[in-house]
């Protein structure tokens, strides 16, 4: 992994660090900044009581998702999905802005050459955040609900089953384990609910929680060491001096800092360009519904590949969760993604009825993704006490715990313990 440095500074550490954004990302990072000492503020633009991205998704813990956004083939993909209006992938006409020149850059990024790397980087992201994970559930007393119990790749299809098994032999070199289930030997793994599938690859050590329970515990425990929340404070800008950041700009007033953490998820972007940094990023909205009590419940959570859906048993239901719908950053939901989504489903499980899940509240959140697949983990040379959490797309569950102690290391200049420049907010500078 080619190495260097994503927040080495000289100088002391600061004392008081404010991080703006209240999403699990955002959280985790003011989690290890306030536990290595820091005085910490967490600014969200946010009333308490909004369910963003960080609660409706599908609760997933996937290092086995070392494979970038950004891959071989995943371009003709998305020609052949865009047509279908009530398919996973969609575009705004006309695309919300920057998305032509992000397009651009997604489809340089999707070689063999530059997948590698990267499925090198997010393997070594996605192990050690496992780790974290299984930390985190202990000292929450588990009130995110962690299950340890694997995640199904389910293929309707020959050819995408055997897609699936390449990725499955690449994990294995990777160290991840992941097991090859023929059609007859699904039900061995997933005993509670029927499959119809050609195949399917699990991954057991992959695992899931309740996403909403994870938010809500951690902010109980940060207020609990001391951590202020400022929320409803819409961030505008900062006050700087030569090239440090003295303050953060909100509608109602400033919120001074020695050092500053953006991971305000999709628009954490808008907030970059007031310091002259032009972040490449998209918001990519995804929807849910969850069926609770549901009567039949998964004993593993599961992805359904040609659907591109992820279904979660969480608590006494089940969770439904899809769709890349790149709309800006506009929360409107489209009923025809809901319906599509939920249409889908009885195909692979048909124990749920599509009449029974499109009558449900749908939730949507949108998720900021780079066009490369990588997240943003670092300092930005545009200011020398800025750092940047954001850009982790459909993984900001699983990599949050890693994520903020990186951040925490970098910020406190100490060697950060994975460091790639594959991860640099600057990377597209």
């Amino acid at each position: 992994m080619a190495l260097t440095d994503l927040g080495a500074r000289t100088g002391p550490s600061p004392e008081h660090v404010v991080v703006i954004g209240g999403g699990v990302v955002g959280l985790c990072c003011a989690d290890h900044l306030s536990r290595a000492g820091h005085r910490v503020t967490v600014v969200d633009r946010a009333a308490t009581d909004y369910r963003g991205c960080s609660f409706g998704n599908a609760g997933m813990v996937t290092p086995s998702h070392f494979i970038p956004l950004a891959a071989p083939g995943m371009t003709a993909l998305a020609l052949r999905l865009l047509p279908d209006p009530e398919g996973p992938l969609s575009v705004r006409i006309p695309p919300p802005a920057g998305f032509v020149e992000w397009g651009r850059r997604f489809v340089e990024a999707a070689t063999p050459a530059r997948c590698s790397r990267a499925a090198s980087v997010l393997a070594a992201l996605g192990h050690a955040s496992r780790a974290l994970h299984r930390e985190l559930a202990a000292e929450l007393c588990d009130a995110q609900a962690l299950r340890a119990d694997g995640i199904m790749m389910v293929c309707r299809e020959a050819d995408t089953f055997h897609e699936e098994i390449e990725v499955a032999y690449r994990a294995r070199e990777l160290g991840i384990e992941a097991e090859v289930l023929a059609a007859d030997e699904i039900e061995r793994v997933e005993t509670g609910v029927r499959v119809r599938a050609a195949g399917a690859v699990y991954f057991p050590g992959d695992m899931f929680l309740s996403p909403e329970a994870l938010v809500r515990a951690l902010r109980t425990r940060l207020v609990g060491r001391g951590v202020v929340f400022e929320t409803g404070r819409d961030a505008l800008g900062w006050r700087r001096e030569g090239p440090r950041l003295r303050a953060l700009v909100t509608r109602t007033g400033e919120i001074p800092g020695d050092a500053f953490v953006a991971a305000a998820g999709s628009w954490t972007g808008e907030l970059l360009r007031r310091v002259g940094l032009n972040l490449p990023l998209q918001a990519g909205k995804g929807y849910s519904v969850t069926l609770d009590p549901a009567e039949k419940r998964p004993r593993v959570a599961s992805l359904l590949l040609e659907a591109r859906v992820a279904v979660t048993p969480m608590g006494e239901g089940v969770r439904f969760a899809g769709t890349m719908e790149f709309s800006g950053l506009d929360s409107t939901q489209s009923r025809a993604r809901v319906r599509g989504m939920c249409r889908s489903i009885p195909g692979y499980l048909p124990d749920y009825a599509a009449e029974t899940l499109e009558r449900l509240p749908a939730w949507s959140g949108l998720r900021p993704c780079s066009p490369d697949g990588l997240p943003y983990v670092g300092r930005t040379r545009r200011a020398s006490n800025l750092w940047i959490a954001t850009g982790h797309a459909m993984l900001g569950v699983t990599l949050a715990p890693i994520t903020g102690r990186l951040i925490a290391q970098m910020v406190r200049s100490e060697p950060p313990e994975i460091h790639s420049e594959l991860l640099s907010p600057d990377r597209y500078a």
